[in-house]
């Protein structure tokens, strides 16, 4: 027990974790150098193409120490990016201590602090890191010194490394061994594991990742899931080492994997209790905070007859991905689908790229919108995820809306860039503070539905890709709103309603008319796009018919034979108008809300 160290590597994205942790696996000779990759840890595929960590991995090293003793260490690499950070949670949950990852170059960014506060408030010790030391542009002494003002932590035993060439990296692994506690647990008590992750397997069922806290796991016992009460038979444990290799027995304090042929995907909660079904534990374990989304956005099948597969998709990839929720919705544009709740747009991003790619499913998505209240007449709170959902406006008293806090650390000379940013988009500023000669650190309180959207991309445009920033919800608050539909010939489309204040209602609603004109190709007859609020059209377009040439056949004799003709292509486009429906393409929904600084 006291050489079992489990500790999770916690940073800002693009600092270094997933190469730090290249580094500590090829020191400890984990894998062979023939099967040696770079961010070995980063399994899915767009991890490795979008250069993130998405998913938090564990892995155990066998580090032969000075002292001559084998030391067991259960890495965690975790995500960087903010829309990730419930797998920071679960990750610190299951862990004693953190290595919290600093740029040098870079120093405190706005997610090394959110992570930091995470594993401050688990107790962890944590040990800081210096990491690409080898470059020209670090300064050690500046970010040491931002640590200490911004943070608080003591910076006078700061490992320094390089991530990338290996430098001191052996004495990190030495202060693991000497910084970080060991697991206190008691193994005669009865069994006791936090279910912290899982995923599906077509072969084996489900595969969860568990942190054990009392007792120990062997391959034959029956387990019981406290949360509804099923019981399996355990058929194999182990670790990842990053391979998965079975083991004996996995002992109090150690994270491993168990199976137990689990078929039905609702049996698995992540931040369940396990218990042994015979000798069961009489506490259970305080588990996860319950993840709220902040966005949601409505994922619909292209072809209708896959909508029994994209639930079966959607209840697997919910067992690997906690955070985000699905329930069925019709639309009378769409057909049958699920609104799906997200923690951001990235977050969505990936969601919808893993359905794609893992289920070679053809997804039509609708805008992604942020859930608001609307407050009746009759004393009835509405709650509003899809703006097309929004009751008559003459029974509304008022409607609140979600704000959010946000955190952004930039150069100091784009501060005035950054703040007219978060004023255009209505927020109001907290705080302004300069932790260092060229570095800025601003607070402000804005709508959450300014800022899901494109806030991430306008702000790395004006701060010329230097600023990094941090949010979180706060609560509701009562704003002028006001819902805008998009009705392409007279029929309103679920998928292009959005939500806005009403100063910029009409603005708006020109403008992606005006971009649904570039976007959606020309039919055979007119069409006619239309921004409507309430009863009021405040916007309108058209895209022209194409003109199919009728009379180029034509060689000669009257001219009424060309106007009889052309008589009856008009009356033929007049009644494919009234019965013909609109083809666009499957990501308009998304391209026509993404308006420009020029829209």
């Amino acid at each position: 027990m006291s050489n079992i160290r489990n500790f999770s590597i916690i940073a800002h994205v693009d600092h270094g974790k997933s190469t730090l942790a290249d580094r500590l696996i090829e020191l400890v000779k984990a894998v062979e150098d023939r099967e040696m990759k770079e961010q070995i840890l980063d399994s899915m595929d767009i991890e490795r193409e979008r250069g993130i960590t998405i998913k938090a991995q564990t892995v155990l090293l066998k580090y032969h120490a000075n002292d001559g003793k084998t030391y067991h260490y259960n890495l965690m690499d975790t995500p960087g990016h903010v829309d990730f950070s419930y797998e920071v949670s679960r990750s610190l949950a299951a862990c004693e201590g953190s290595i919290l990852v600093v740029d040098a170059t870079q120093g405190v960014e706005a997610q090394t602090l959110a992570n930091v506060y995470k594993a401050i408030d688990q107790n962890h010790e944590i040990i800081i890191v210096l990491n690409k030391i080898d470059l020209p542009s670090s300064d050690v002494e500046k970010v040491k010194m931002q640590i200490e003002e911004m943070i608080g932590l003591d910076t006078s035993d700061v490992i320094e490394v390089s991530a990338k060439t290996g430098f001191g990296v052996d004495k990190l692994l030495e202060a693991i061994k000497d910084r970080i506690p060991a697991p206190t647990v008691a193994e005669e008590k009865p069994l006791k594991a936090l279910l912290v992750d899982s995923w599906y397997d077509t072969y084996l069922g489900v595969i969860n990742i568990v942190r054990i806290v009392d007792g120990c796991m062997k391959p034959g016992m029956k387990i019981r899931m406290i949360s509804n009460n099923s019981v399996y038979n355990l058929d194999a444990v182990g670790h990842f080492l990053p391979h998965k290799q079975g083991t004996d027995c996995l002992y109090s304090g150690e994270v491993g994997y168990i199976s137990a042929a689990i078929k039905k995907v609702g049996d698995c909660k992540i931040g369940d209790t396990i218990t042994d079904h015979l000798n069961p534990c009489i506490e259970n374990l305080e588990g996860f905070k319950e993840v709220v989304p902040v966005m949601y956005c409505c994922f619909f099948p292209e072809d209708a007859g896959d909508f029994i597969y994209l639930r079966e998709s959607l209840e697997k990839l919910h067992l690997n991905d906690a955070s985000y929720t699905f329930e069925v919705i019709s639309s009378t544009a769409l057909g049958q689908g699920f609104k799906c709740g997200f923690l951001g747009m990235l977050h969505l991003e990936v969601m919808q790229e893993r359905l794609e790619r893992e289920f070679d499913l053809d997804l039509v998505t609708s805008a992604p919108t942020v859930s608001y209240k609307a407050y009746c007449s009759d004393g009835m709170i509405v709650q509003i995820a899809n703006p097309a959902d929004m009751p008559d406006p003459s029974k509304i008293d008022y409607i609140e809306e979600p704000w959010a806090k946000i955190s952004i650390m930039m150069p100091s000379d784009c501060v005035g860039a950054v703040v007219g940013l978060c004023i255009a988009k209505r927020g109001e500023q907290v705080s302004l503070e300069y932790p260092g000669e060229t570095r800025a650190y601003i607070v402000f309180n804005i709508p959450l539905g300014e800022i899901i959207f494109d806030f991430y991309d306008r702000l790395k445009s004006v701060s010329s890709g230097y600023a990094s920033f941090d949010w979180e919800m706060i609560d509701y608050r009562r704003g002028d709103l006001a819902a805008v539909n998009i009705l392409i010939n007279s029929e309103p489309v679920d998928g292009l309603a959005f939500m806005t204040h009403k100063s910029s209602a009409e603005k708006r609603g020109r403008a992606i008319c005006l971009r649904l004109k570039d976007l959606i190709p020309r039919q055979q007859f007119k069409v006619a796009l239309q921004a409507a609020i309430g009863g009021k059209i405040v916007a309108r377009e058209s895209i022209d018919a194409y003109r199919k040439d009728v009379t180029a056949k034509l060689y000669g004799g009257d001219v009424t034979r060309k106007k009889k003709l052309l008589e009856k292509q008009k009356k033929g486009k007049k009644r494919m108008r009234s019965v013909g429906n609109v083809t666009f393409p499957k990501d308009i929904f998304t391209k026509a809300l993404r308006l420009g600084d020029g829209d």
